[in-house]
């Protein structure tokens, strides 16, 4: 007897319900969190500085009566400047692709969500070769193996003979003593944080507390942070596919095996010191967020393609090059 076969009664079509894409989480990325954002008005101007030398100096004097008080100075630099330069990415989809679209594919969603992923792994890049790099603060140690010298400590994946709690405490006593401000912010990449996660001198630390978990031995950034003696810790998790569109990808980490100290302002103010800022220009294209961020849409009918197109404009500085200490390679 002839029944219709399994393929005869149904046709596959696309889920309407379902679909997947390798969006990253958002605190993955640091670069919009660690320094204050400056919104700014135009694309480039000046900001002051006042001499730290002069600001951490007393030339009081004892006054007899009816004497003038001892007279002093201070200097004053205008010279630093922001530029925020515009980094931008656009998709094209042609209007056939449009009208051809099953349900599950909104060519508008997934162009705006992949022209901002773009330009958040793009400005995670540039965060990374601002700020968390060598040769960038006044303040850095490399981890090494072993026999370490003059600049440089044993690695924190040496769960032996590596001091993280030593090499932290120590480069806070630095920054505080040479500019009169704790640390508040430890930066770890990924695979810095799992090391330390593991290292038997902070796992002893924290395991008979239990004032911020129900598992008193699990280490994570609220208790490295109570540990350390900083505000916040941040884990640097972006990755990336550093090849071109075809070819094979080689996922990575967009940030070194290193972690950084620093003093990070709260929010943007006048005489307020802070390793770095982020400039934006939020008043670019008539945006309204503060953080230079915009995506368009528009019809380009010599291409027959509807554009969307992601904009930002930015210039991450360091203003305070004395207020971060940087460890390069930390963990092998």
């Amino acid at each position: 007897m002839a029944q219709p076969t399994v393929g005869a009664v149904h046709v596959d079509s696309a889920l309407t319900n379902i679909s997947v894409a390798y969006f990253q989480n958002a605190d993955n990325f640091v670069a919009g969190r660690v320094f204050p954002n400056v919104p700014v008005a135009k694309q480039s101007d000046r900001y002051f500085i006042l001499n730290k030398s002069d600001t951490m100096r007393s030339d009081s004097l004892k006054r007899a009566p009816g004497t003038a008080a001892a007279r002093r100075g201070y200097g004053l630099d205008n010279t630093p400047t922001y530029f925020c330069e515009e980094y931008s990415i656009a998709i094209p989809t042609p209007y056939q692709v449009y009208a051809n679209a099953d349900p599950a594919v909104d060519p508008d969603r997934i162009a705006a969500q992949l022209v901002m992923e773009d330009l958040l792994i793009d400005r995670e890049k540039n965060w990374v070769e601002t700020f968390f790099s060598t040769g960038v603060w006044d303040n850095e140690e490399t981890g090494v193996a072993s026999s370490p010298a003059s600049g440089e400590t044993i690695q924190w994946s040496d769960q032996t003979s590596g001091d993280p709690i030593g090499d932290i405490r120590a480069a806070k006593d630095t920054l505080m003593e040479t500019t009169g401000k704790m640390p508040n912010t430890l930066v770890l990449q990924r695979r810095v944080m799992s090391a330390l996660e593991d290292h038997p001198d902070i796992v002893d630390r924290i395991k008979f507390s239990t004032s911020t978990n129900d598992n008193p031995a699990r280490v994570n950034e609220t208790t490295l942070a109570a540990l350390f003696g900083v505000e916040r810790i941040m884990v640097a998790g972006g990755t990336q596919n550093t090849a071109a569109e075809g070819g094979t990808a080689p996922y990575s980490f967009i940030a070194g095996k290193s972690a950084m100290l620093c003093y990070a302002a709260p929010a943007p103010s006048l005489m307020t010191p802070s390793a770095g800022y982020t400039f934006s220009w939020s008043g670019y294209l008539g945006q309204t967020n503060p953080i230079g961020m915009a995506t368009k849409r528009r019809d380009d009918q010599d291409l027959g393609s509807i554009i969307v197109e992601g904009t930002m404009s930015y210039d991450q500085k360091v203003v305070a090059s004395d207020m971060a200490y940087f460890f390069g390679s930390i963990v092998s």
